[in-house]
């Protein structure tokens, strides 16, 4: 029993030692560690043997306060390194996942779209819902990127070569851009409506997805929905329809929260 709690002991000793290294590995204070590591790990033990079989139990205790004097020391000494790794474990993902902050995408994603409708900049959003558009995004240029105005703005811009096609957005995040969606075979639909009309419409007549289509012509924005398109809707009109809608498929964790533009 005695021997295993020794085990156990020098496991987790090993293990804390594996993970200070980690974090300082590749800096400066690399090799010094390593140094340390070895010296006092080969100076401690047999110093402890020969105590223990002497009965020194005074050197022992001494033993027990260099520990944890060493421990201050080695925090102190290797701070700057320390810190690094402390920011990196604070970049890992699954920490960002689990403290990212949780915001409201809707008033930003209609300030954004009505921004677009103010210069007449034409413009295709599909945000997905409960049907994966896994097909969609694969046919278009992945990005992965937060949705904010900025972005959306430079996808949009008649000089950029995606400006024509759609963006895919889920969650809080646009997921692909330079999209192309199948144009609705619907006769009933008017022949006034452009490609950017028929091909949101086409999609919502083969997804769940919600689309907002922003006329390069007139500046209107419409909304597309299980094939049924709603033209011209005012700011406030736009963010009940995506309140109504979508529930929280636009309330998403985002690491980097940002306000909503400015109307």
């Amino acid at each position: 029993m005695e021997f295993l709690i020794y085990g156990v002991e020098i496991l987790l000793i090993y293990l804390f030692l594996l993970l200070v290294y980690k974090f300082v590995k590749g800096s400066t204070g690399d090799s010094a560690l390593r140094g340390v590591a070895i010296i006092f790990t080969l100076l401690l033990i047999s110093i402890y043997l020969v105590a223990d079989q002497l009965g020194l139990y005074r050197i022992e205790k001494l033993l027990e306060k260099v520990v944890d004097y060493l421990f201050i020391a080695v925090l102190v000494v290797f701070q700057p390194e320390l810190r690094r790794g402390l920011s990196r474990l604070g970049q890992n993902r699954l920490f960002l996942r689990v403290l990212a902050k949780r915001e409201d995408m809707v008033p930003r994603m209609v300030a954004t779209v009505f921004r677009l409708a103010r210069a007449k900049t034409g413009g295709l959003m599909a945000i997905e819902r409960g049907v994966g558009l896994r097909n969609y995004i694969e046919r278009g240029i992945e990005l992965d990127a937060l949705f904010t105005p900025e972005l959306i703005d430079s996808i949009f811009y008649p000089g950029n070569p995606l400006h024509d096609g759609a963006i895919i957005v889920r969650g809080s995040r646009v997921v692909a851009a330079g999209c192309l969606f199948p144009l609705t075979e619907n006769p009933d639909i008017s022949k006034r409506l452009g490609t950017r009309h028929r091909a949101g419409i086409g999609l919502s007549e083969e997804t769940d997805a919600l689309v907002i289509i922003i006329s390069e012509e007139t500046g209107k924005v419409s909304v597309a929905m299980k094939g049924e398109l709603l033209q011209d809707l005012s700011r406030d009109q736009m963010e009940k329809y995506l309140r109504d809608n979508l529930g929280d498929a636009l309330s998403a964790a985002i690491p980097d929260a940002q306000p909503a533009v400015a109307p």
